[in-house]
């Protein structure tokens, strides 16, 4: 009896230092959304269930792609994982800078991503990033003061609609501005919102030639157009302004219309965080009648630079993070409203998140943004988030 309990008290030993043993820290590189800032504070169920650790660089949105791409362009190899999107992802895949993501576990059910996601993410029929949410954008606004303005939002608005919602919403004396949106220097802060703006208005970064276009009427009419509505009913300092500031202000209540992420939803209608939560309705992206609604399509997702020692780690770490477990984890926690939102086909199947308000618009939403054929004529180019 003793040396059968000797026996297995040392197999316990080894099965502990082989646990440790293959143990790893992993490095990820990620955004400071809001939805990234929350997965960081579930790591510790991702150690739990494999023991590996994770050391995290959240970067601002610029910053952040700055960073990963000097580090996968030099084969830095400072990070086991980096949070990009589907314009780096099919290029740095095709390149070989990216592990492909093709043997991911039957548990974690890679056709179940939304295949519009799973379509940006891929080069030539291989996923190389795993989205951990999916966006479209749309319309947030206050139902509240909309209804104050004797005003109805439409399903589909028009950008005059809006124009004219914007001037009756403003409230100087109360510091509330019509609309926030993006100003800030960035392809992915302002750029993105103007280039998604400019397709509605029938303007093109290049012709079929590959001749630019800025100098046209439709880039005209955009920038005109969007300064003016600014200057009228935006809030100061709005040539700042990126998808976290224009947040705060809205829920703050110093805005009666964002037209941003759809992803923003949660954010806006989160009693712990906005002030306006129960006052906030949704509506698709605005037009100008000539086909293109001013919506993006994008995925903030997870890949693994080639190269890196950690694989077999950061690809259970990707599993953890972008699976039906992890939704399933957030919502129990936190609410069906909270989880992570674009990126799966069984969420929108699932009758408890039907029940989410912002769920249909956002699926309406990227349903109708269409990469590879963004704008009204014809270019040799797709478009997904700028």
């Amino acid at each position: 009896m003793k040396m059968t309990l000797r026996a297995l008290l040392g197999a316990t030993v080894s099965l502990t230092l082989a646990q440790g043993a293959f143990a790893d820290v992993i490095t990820i590189a990620t955004v400071n959304n809001g939805d990234m800032i929350r997965m960081q504070g579930y790591t510790e169920d991702f150690t739990a269930k494999t023991g590996h650790t994770v050391e995290w660089v959240t970067l601002e949105e610029n910053v952040l792609r700055e960073r990963v791409t000097t580090d996968i362009t030099t084969k830095g190899g400072q990070f086991d994982i980096m949070t990009i999107g589907m314009y780096e992802t099919p290029i740095w895949g095709k390149n070989g800078w990216l592990v492909p993501l093709n043997d991911l576990s039957a548990e974690y059910d890679a056709a179940d991503i939304l295949p519009a996601m799973a379509g940006g993410l891929s080069y030539d029929g291989t996923l190389y990033a795993a989205p951990f949410y999916g966006e479209s954008s749309m319309i947030m606004y206050r139902t509240d003061l909309m209804e104050k303005a004797g005003l109805s939002m439409p399903e589909a608005p028009t950008w005059d609609f809006i124009r004219e919602a914007a001037a009756k919403m403003t409230d100087r004396a109360n510091d509330v501005n019509g609309i926030c949106l993006r100003g800030k220097a960035g392809w992915g802060e302002g750029g993105a919102f103007i280039t998604a703006m400019s397709n509605s208005f029938g303007a093109r970064w290049f012709d079929e030639e590959w001749k630019p276009t800025f100098d046209g009427d439709a880039w005209k009419n955009t920038l005109t157009f969007f300064k003016g509505m600014m200057d009228e009913s935006g809030p100061a300092g709005y040539a700042t302004n990126g998808f976290n500031e224009n947040l705060s202000l809205f829920q703050q209540g110093k805005c009666g219309m964002w037209i941003d992420a759809t992803v923003a939803a949660s954010f806006v209608t989160n009693p712990k965080d906005s002030s306006v939560a129960d006052k906030v309705g949704f509506a698709l992206a605005p037009d100008t009648g000539l086909g293109k609604r001013s919506n993006w399509l994008w995925a903030w997702a997870l890949a693994i630079p080639a190269g890196t020692q950690k694989e077999a780690a950061a690809k259970q770490f990707i599993e953890w993070a972008t699976s039906k477990g992890y939704i399933e984890m957030v919502a129990a926690k936190e609410g069906w409203a909270n989880v992570p939102p674009g990126a799966r086909t069984s969420l929108y199947e699932n009758p408890e998140y039907q029940k989410v308000p912002f769920a249909k618009m956002t699926l309406d939403s990227i349903l109708s943004a269409n990469p590879n054929a963004p704008t009204v004529d014809p270019v040799p180019y797709v478009v997904s988030k700028p």
